[in-house]
């Protein structure tokens, strides 16, 4: 059940991360005010560089949900590489910017993978044997 549970939550990670990655180059002024930015030359610039920062997490996380998926050992790695990351993005955000909507998704969606991830380790069920 927690193997299950943590694909679940892998699948929507990485349809979220893809789906802010695509909004970033290809909706840049829609994705930017989403977040109460005005685009403008440095903000397109920023954009174009987040963009790319997004994608390399995107493909991290698709890489994560395809090793939980296939069963194979190094997921463990990459789970808690993900989870420490998006709580750390979430808390930072809360922190710096008082916004609590990215404290309460980044941060549960970090805590949900940490956890998932603990519980598959100690019931042992994600590795082939």
């Amino acid at each position: 059940m927690s193997r299950t549970l943590l694909l679940i939550v892998l699948g929507i990670a990485t349809v979220l991360e893809l789906a802010l990655t695509v909004g970033v180059f290809f909706f840049p002024a829609f994705t930017l005010a989403q977040f109460g930015v005005k685009q403008g030359p440095e903000t397109a610039f920023l954009a174009y560089l987040t963009g790319w920062f997004l994608l390399l997490v995107t493909l991290l996380a698709l890489l994560t949900l395809g090793r939980v998926w296939q069963r194979r050992r190094g997921y463990a790695g990459l789970c808690y590489l993900l989870g420490l990351w998006w709580i750390g993005i979430g808390v930072g955000i809360y922190v710096t910017f008082g916004r609590p909507d990215n404290l309460l998704l980044d941060s549960l969606k970090g805590l949900l993978i940490i956890g998932l991830t603990w519980r598959c380790q100690a019931e042992g069920r994600v590795l082939r044997r």
